[in-house]
């Protein structure tokens, strides 16, 4: 396919994914799940799992495979726009209250679910069928854990703000521990990479990087009012590619030492100056998240075969990861939480928004897939886990209101029966 015929694709491509997004989005939306869930499922639809089962012939024809990395590269641009708005929100003052429990929760939510991957693959992954055969034992173990402590940062920010939780203490003690979680979870990451390639590199360069972002970070907060002063001599255009471009370089340098852009962006967004010439820029930026998202999730559905859970293993192992999953990062986050003396709600909540893993996952486990890593069945099975456990996290949510409401009239059977009618 030539770069004049990608044209036309691409924009029919971004045609579809908008509108099946919709339609998903307004289909779960009855169930009362957000419309970042509706996006996930929509890119599974518009996959091999649903749509190229049943008319491979339109999948192939919408999707050939010289476009997907096209998808995969707006999609970022919609993901790091999107990721940015949410830093921008995001009020680090309201940490400071948190702080000591999101850093017991990001602990709890890294090491428990590594642990219980660790050994349930130990255990029973040589008897399931689902390990690669040339990879150490020790490897694919470590990179299950792994896989299954990240949280779906981009999609728990989501989450949150669509549901107006931004302003709750769970919201956002859930943010600044899912932050820290992924960034860890990411360094582990590296770390699972360079032992399988033999060399320290990797996960060398991840924690270089990070303290390095921290250093950028330290001089944009101190340059702040001159920032402000510079944005307020520019004009809007050459402030919004000004915006952009520092925007860009931060997700690049995210993304070269291995920490992902998604961080580097959300960072920026945390300590980016404020004033009424730059809020109008950042807005501006909102509704590219808004349209080029959607695209992020489809590329991802694009390598997902549900087809592939066929045999008993295969659907036994995958039911152990999400038990070991929802115990690891719910139970774990949960238990964190009381003991650093949240309240039972609060606890419930963070463990229900934590235990969400979605994109996060399915990011690491394509690279997991594409080090070879990983096999087709292991990862249709984490998969599995990915969905299950981020469209568990509403339903989790509105049931921990319906008890709470419950406690409050004092007659749980009858605030529930109340709520049914």
């Amino acid at each position: 396919m030539t770069a004049s015929e990608l044209g036309p694709a691409f924009f029919l491509a971004v045609v579809v994914i908008l509108v099946v997004c919709r339609i998903v989005s307004r289909l779960l939306h009855l169930a009362g799940q957000p419309p970042v869930v509706g996006e996930m499922l929509a890119g599974v639809v518009l996959g091999p799992s649903v749509l190229g089962a049943l008319l491979p012939d339109v999948e192939s024809g919408l999707f050939p495979q010289e476009l997907r990395p096209v998808l995969y590269v707006v999609g970022q641009i919609g993901l790091v726009a999107f990721m940015f708005y949410v830093g921008w929100e995001f009020r680090v003052d309201r940490l400071r209250g948190v702080a000591r429990t999101a850093g017991l929760v990001s602990a709890a939510g890294v090491a428990v679910p590594v642990v219980l991957g660790v050994v349930l693959i130990v255990a029973v992954g040589e008897r399931t069928g689902v390990l690669a055969a040339d990879v150490p034992l020790a490897v694919s173990a470590l990179f299950v854990g792994v896989a299954l402590a990240v949280t779906a940062f981009p999609m728990l920010a989501r989450i949150i703000a669509e549901r107006g939780l931004t302003e709750t203490r769970f919201g956002q003690l859930s943010l600044g521990a899912g932050a820290v979680d992924d960034a860890v979870a990411w360094v582990l990451l590296a770390g699972v990479f360079s032992i399988a390639g033999g060399s320290a590199g990797l996960v060398s360069a991840a924690v270089a990087g990070a303290l390095g972002l921290i250093a950028v970070m330290a001089v944009v907060t101190r340059l702040r009012s001159r920032s402000v002063l510079l944005a307020e001599r520019m004009a809007p255009g050459n402030l919004l590619l000004t915006l952009v471009g520092v925007l860009f370089l931060v997700a690049w340098y995210t993304d070269v030492v291995g920490l992902y852009a998604v961080f580097g962006a959300f960072c920026l967004g945390v300590v980016f100056p404020r004033s009424v010439q730059l809020d109008r820029a950042v807005e501006t930026l909102r509704p590219v998240g808004t349209v080029f998202l959607p695209l992020f999730f489809t590329y991802s559905g694009l390598n997902t075969d549900f087809t592939l859970l066929g045999s008993g293993p295969v659907l036994l192992f995958t039911a152990g990861c999400v038990v070991v999953a929802v115990a690891g990062k719910f139970g774990a986050c949960w238990l964190a939480a009381r003991a650093a003396g949240e309240s039972q709600q609060v606890a419930l909540r963070v463990g229900a928004l934590m235990n969400a893993r979605g994109l996060m996952q399915l990011i690491a486990l394509n690279l997991g897939l594409a080090a070879g890593i990983v096999t087709q069945a292991m990862f249709s099975a984490l998969v599995v886990v990915a969905i299950t456990t981020t469209v568990m996290a509403t339903p989790l949510l509105a049931l921990i209101d319906r008890r709470e409401r419950a406690a409050r009239v004092g007659s749980p059977d009858e605030a529930v029966a109340a709520g049914d009618r």
